[in-house]
C-alpha cells in the first residue's frame, strides 16, 4: 500500500471512529440515558474492524458465510447501532429512537435486531457464546467466518469469561478473535486491574491464547493487531487494547462518574464541536466469501428406542437412548456435556457420533453458553449435567431466552431419589427455576418409551426446553407405540367412582400407583394422573378430574414445595372461574441428608405410604 493509499485508509478510519462516537453521544443524548463514554473508547477498534476485516452483509444476515460480531460488553450497545447505521443497516432516524418505548433499539442489544446473534448486558456471557460459535463455525459448519467478540474490561472478573478462555484454546479455536476494551474504568471507579495491560496478557497466555498489546487508539497498531489475529495458528487470539474512556472529548476523558450516564443538550453541543464530526457517512463493508458448509449426512425419520418391560429402565438411561436415535436421523443434533457423560448417558451419543459431540467439562455456565452458541448456527444442541448443577448456569439459561435461543438442557440426578451422594447433589429447586424462565417448556417422564418420545419432541421444539430425569430404574409403563406431546399428561387410573385426583410425574408417579394399589384393597377408588408436562400443563385433564373426582387433588413431587409441579397444577385452577378445589401438596419440606431412595422419600413424605395416609386424611376433612 502507498503513503497515500495508507494516509486515505487511516482517514476513512478517522471518519468512522468520530462519526461512531458522535452518533453514541447523540442518541443517548436523545433518549436520556445510556452509555456513551462507554462506547467512545472503542470506537477506533470497531472502525477498523468493520472497514477492513469484518465480511459481513447486512442485506443478508442469515448468509451461513458471515462473520458474527458479538458485543460481550452490551452496554456498548450505543456504539453497536451506531455501527448498524454506518454500515447503512438502519436510519438515523432510527437511531435516535435508541431505548424508546417500542424501538428495535434496546438498552442492551438482542436479536429483535436481525444482525444481532444473542442478547448480551449481563456482563460475562459474550465470549462463551462466541465459544459455542467458533466450535460450530471450526468442527459443523467448516466455513471461514470468524467471531468477533468485544469485551470489556470488568467482566474478565467474571469466572464465565476464564472458563470461555479455557475452552476456546482446549478446541483450538483459531477463528475467534476476542478484543479487550481495557479502558481503566468501571461503574463505581477503576477496575480490578486498571490499565495493567502486561496482567491480562499473561494470564491469556496462561490460558494458550495469542496475546497482542496494543494503544486501542493507535490505527496501525489495531491493524497489524487485526491482520495477525486472522492468521491461524491453532489458538484464539486476544487483542488487548489499552483505551481512554470517552476518549474524544476533553470533559469525559478518563474521568470517573459518567459511566452510564448521558450528556445534556449543551454538554451533547460542546462535544460534537471537539469530535469534528462527520455525521451521517456510510461507509462499505466487505462481503463475506461464498464458501459452502460441509456435505451433510441426509435427515431421515427417527427410529427411537423400544422398551418391552421386561425390566426396569432409568428415564436418564432411555434420554441417551434417543438421543442417540435422533442423532442417526437429523445431522443437525448436537450433544454436550458437563463431564457427567456416563452418568446422563450422553456418552453413547458421544460414541456413536464423536464428531458432534463437544465436552464441557465441570464448566455449567459455558455448557449452556455452547449450546446457545449452537443454536445461532442453527443446530439442535442437547446439553446435559446433573439438574443440580444447571443452577449455576441460571443466568445464562435466562439470557438464552431472551436470545431466543433453541436449546435443550437435561438434568438428571433431581430429588431426594437419587440417595446416598447426599443434597449437595439433589435438584430440588430445578421445576421451579425452570418454569419460571420465559417461554420455556419442562417435562418430567416417568417411563422409557415416554423419555423417547419426549426427546423427539424436544428436537422440534422452540425456545428453552428443559427434561428432568431420574437416576433409578423404574418399571415400564406405557407400551413403545403409545404417544405423548408436550403439553399432554396421562390418566393412569380411573372409574366412575374416584373420590379425588393424585398429580404426580418422574419418580413419584410410581409412589402414586403403589398407593393407588393400597387404596384400592381398602375400597377407596382414586383418579392417578402422570403429569409429565409440567409446563404447559395439560389443563384440560385437571379441570376434568375436578368434576369428576370430587374436586379434590393431592399433587405429589420430588421437588422443594416452592415452584414446582404443586405450584404448576394451583396455577390452572386460580385463572379460572369456579369454586377452588382442595389442593393438598406434598413435597419435599426438610433438608435431607443420604440414605437409601426409599428411607428419604418416605422421610420427606412422598412415599407411597405417605401418600396414602395423605388420601385418607383429605377423604376425612370437611
Amino acid at each position: 500500500m502507498t503513503t497515500t493509499e495508507t494516509n486515505t485508509q487511516v482517514q476513512q478510519w478517522t471518519n468512522l471512529a468520530q462519526q461512531l462516537r458522535v452518533d453514541s453521544i447523540r442518541c443517548t443524548t436523545a433518549a436520556g440515558s445510556g452509555h456513551p463514554t462507554s462506547s467512545m473508547s472503542a470506537a477506533d477498534l470497531m472502525s477498523v474492524l468493520l472497514l477492513s476485516y469484518l465480511h459481513y452483509d447486512f442485506d443478508k444476515p442469515r448468509n451461513p458465510n458471515n462473520d458474527h460480531l458479538i458485543f460481550s460488553k452490551g452496554h456498548a450497545s450505543p456504539l453497536l447501532y451506531s455501527l448498524y447505521k454506518a454500515a447503512g443497516a438502519i436510519t438515523d432516524e432510527e437511531l435516535l429512537t435508541l431505548r424508546k418505548f417500542g424501538s428495535r433499539l434496546e438498552g442492551h442489544p438482542t436479536p429483535i435486531l436481525p444482525w444481532v446473534d444473542v442478547a448480551t448486558g449481563s456482563l460475562g456471557q459474550g465470549l462463551p457464546i462466541g465459544v459455542g460459535v467458533a466450535l460450530a463455525g471450526k468442527y459443523l459448519d467448516k466455513l471461514p467466518y470468524h467471531i468477533w467478540v468485544l469485551l470489556g474490561d470488568s467482566e474478565m472478573a467474571e469466572g464465565s469469561i476464564w472458563e470461555a478462555f479455557d475452552h476456546a484454546s482446549h478446541y483450538k479455536l483459531d477463528n475467534m478473535v476476542a478484543m479487550l476494551d481495557c479502558n481503566r474504568l468501571g461503574q463505581r471507579g477503576e477496575t480490578e486491574l486498571g490499565w495493567n495491560t502486561a496482567a491480562y496478557e499473561a494470564r491469556a497466555k496462561a490460558f494458550g491464547w495469542n496475546a497482542l498489546v496494543i494503544d486501542g487508539h493507535n490505527y496501525d497498531q489495531i491493524n497489524q493487531a487485526f491482520s495477525q489475529a486472522t492468521q491461524p495458528n491453532g489458538s484464539p487470539t486476544l487483542i488487548i487494547a489499552k483505551t481512554i474512556k470517552g476518549k474524544g472529548v476533553s470533559f469525559l476523558e478518563n474521568k470517573e462518574g459518567w459511566h452510564g450516564k448521558a450528556l445534556s443538550k449543551e454538554q451533547e453541543e460542546q462535544a460534537l464541536t471537539e469530535l469534528h464530526h462527520v455525521r451521517s457517512m456510510t461507509f462499505p463493508v466487505q462481503k463475506p466469501g461464498q464458501g459452502q458448509p460441509s456435505q451433510e449426512a441426509a435427515k431421515k425419520a427417527v427410529e427411537l428406542p423400544r422398551y418391552d418391560g421386561k425390566e426396569a429402565v432409568a428415564t436418564r438411561k432411555a434420554y441417551g437412548d434417543a438421543l442417540k436415535a435422533l442423532g442417526a436421523a437429523n445431522p443437525d443434533v448436537v450433544g454436550l456435556d458437563g463431564e457427567v457423560s456416563n452418568s446422563t448417558y450422553a456418552d453413547e451419543f458421544a460414541k456413536a457420533y464423536p464428531d458432534r459431540f463437544f465436552e464441557q467439562y465441570i464448566a455449567e455456565q459455558q455448557l449452556v453458553a455452547a449450546a446457545v452458541g449452537m443454536s445461532v448456527r442453527h443446530k439442535i444442541p442437547f446439553a446435559s449435567t446433573f439438574a443440580a448443577f444447571f443452577s449455576r448456569a441460571y443466568d445464562f439459561i435466562r439470557m438464552a431466552a431472551i436470545s431466543r435461543a433453541n436449546i435443550r438442557l437435561v438434568g438428571s440426578h433431581a430429588g431426594v431419589s437419587i440417595g446416598e451422594d447426599g443434597p449437595s447433589q439433589m435438584a430440588l429447586e430445578d421445576l421451579s427455576m425452570m418454569r419460571a424462565v420465559y417461554g420455556s417448556t419442562v417435562v418430567y417422564p416417568s417411563d422409557p418409551n415416554q423419555t423417547a418420545q419426549l426427546v423427539a419432541q424436544m428436537a422440534e421444539q422452540e425456545g428453552i426446553v428443559y427434561m428432568r430425569t431420574t437416576r433409578e430404574k423404574t418399571p415400564v409403563l406405557y407400551g413403545p407405540d403409545e404417544e405423548f406431546r408436550i403439553g399432554g399428561s396421562r390418566v393412569v387410573r380411573q372409574s366412575e367412582n374416584d373420590r379425588l385426583t393424585v398429580v404426580a410425574a418422574g419418580i413419584t408417579l410410581h409412589e402414586a400407583l403403589k398407593a393407588y394399589d393400597q387404596l384400592k384393597g381398602q375400597r377407596v377408588t382414586i383418579r392417578v394422573i402422570d403429569a409429565y408436562s409440567v409446563k404447559p400443563m395439560d389443563e384440560e385433564t385437571l379441570l376434568a378430574a375436578a368434576n369428576e373426582a370430587g374436586n379434590k387433588f393431592i399433587v405429589v413431587e420430588d421437588h422443594w414445595p416452592e415452584g414446582g409441579l404443586g405450584d404448576a397444577v394451583l396455577e390452572v385452577f386460580t385463572q379460572r372461574d369456579g369454586p377452588m378445589p382442595q389442593i393438598v401438596k406434598l413435597a419435599v419440606h426438610s433438608m435431607p441428608g443420604s440414605g437409601t431412595p426409599a428411607e428419604l422419600m418416605e422421610e420427606a413424605g412422598i412415599s407411597a405410604h405417605c401418600i396414602v395416609e395423605a388420601v385418607n386424611a383429605l377423604l376425612l376433612r370437611k
